[in-house]
């Protein structure tokens, strides 16, 4: 059946009414799915607070959000440091006095052999992806177990289940952090808390990261697959924030991704180890002074989208399946009876 919406959050036609909207927090905001998520929570009528560590693109979103009709907050973070994550979580309390929902969407990739990248680095995108979400998931609980409400939602990908080569430090980020997420329902399960964790597992999408993703192939990254365009990630995000699912898979791709893990993991770790190294890669060269994020912002504001859409999709039959299972459910029962019938008349 389909899932219920978490909590009664106030959206632009209740603030209108003179009652004040609810608070979300996203990091990694300031471009690509990020980015995305904050306009589309924006369209909603709810206060974001944004947090990232370019400034360029903090105020891009602003004004992304602000165009709406609805509040901005930007707050520079670097997620990979505990102290700079808590200090953005008191700056929205201080603010708005409230976190209603808290997406955790910061992330850094390196495109590589895993032994090609040296350990400082490998730690870094570890600490941005993994420990970035922790630190994130952990302010967000400090203020929302109080009050025995709100949600955290996890954004992750496909590859928390199926990993792929060159990707070796996203592939375990994520991976931990599905663990980390399942170790704490079991603890807000134990004390009865209503406090929601959902992830949102991903597809391929057509962001920035491939292009200032740390990268030592010869040509330039590339999603693999089929691509979908950053505003399908956001509306999910949207959907698995004010409902009750535990986890929401978005794209055929992920679900085959994830379901083909279960089911054939040997095989697929060879066909993988045979296609997936050139299939990340285009037919280009790097640029020439081509300039990766890993450990400082690129300057500029590179919005939501990458350079892919010529080729990228704007829905995901999936993922309304997914959301609308009472009317799928029901229109089956409708089908299997009409066809009984034309049966039986025969």
């Amino acid at each position: 059946m389909n899932s219920t919406p978490t909590s009664t959050y106030k959206t632009s036609e209740t603030a209108a009414a003179g009652t004040s909207p609810p608070v979300v927090v996203i990091t990694g905001a300031s471009a690509g799915i990020g980015r995305a998520t904050a306009t589309e929570f924006a369209r909603h009528g709810w206060r974001v607070a944004l947090l990232a560590r370019g400034r360029d693109g903090l105020e891009g979103a602003r004004r992304d959000v602000e165009k709406l009709g609805a509040q901005a907050l930007v707050i520079p973070t670097d997620v990979a440091h505990e102290n700079q994550v808590e200090a953005a979580a008191n700056a929205v309390m201080a603010c708005w006095g409230t976190i209603d929902v808290w997406v955790n969407d910061a992330m850094a990739t390196i495109f590589a052999d895993a032994m090609d990248i040296a350990p400082e680095d490998f730690r870094r995108a570890t600490e941005v992806t993994y420990m970035g979400a922790v630190w994130g998931t952990l302010a967000a609980l400090r203020r929302m177990r109080p009050r025995n409400r709100g949600t955290i939602v996890q954004v992750g990908s496909a590859l928390a289940y199926r990993s792929i080569p060159m990707q070796a430090p996203y592939c375990g980020a994520k991976a931990a952090l599905r663990g980390f997420t399942d170790s704490l329902r079991c603890e807000l399960a134990h004390t009865h808390s209503r406090v929601h964790l959902t992830m949102v597992q991903l597809s391929a999408f057509n962001t920035p990261q491939f292009e200032w993703g740390r990268t030592t192939m010869p040509n330039r990254p590339r999603p693999m697959g089929k691509i979908f365009q950053p505003e399908v990630a956001a509306k999910a995000i949207y959907w698995a924030a004010t409902h009750r699912r535990r986890e929401v898979w978005v794209g055929w791709p992920a679900v085959q991704a994830i379901l083909g893990h279960r089911l054939l993991a040997g095989f697929l770790d060879r066909r993988l180890g045979r296609r997936a190294v050139e299939g990340q890669q285009s037919d280009e060269p790097l640029p020439v002074g081509r300039h990766d994020n890993l450990w400082h912002p690129v300057p500029g504001d590179k919005g939501a989208h990458g350079r892919f859409d010529g080729v990228a999709v704007n829905t995901s039959a999936q993922f309304w399946l997914s959301t609308h299972r009472v009317a799928v459910s029901g229109g089956a029962l409708v089908l299997a009876a009409a066809v009984m019938l034309l049966t039986l008349r025969w």
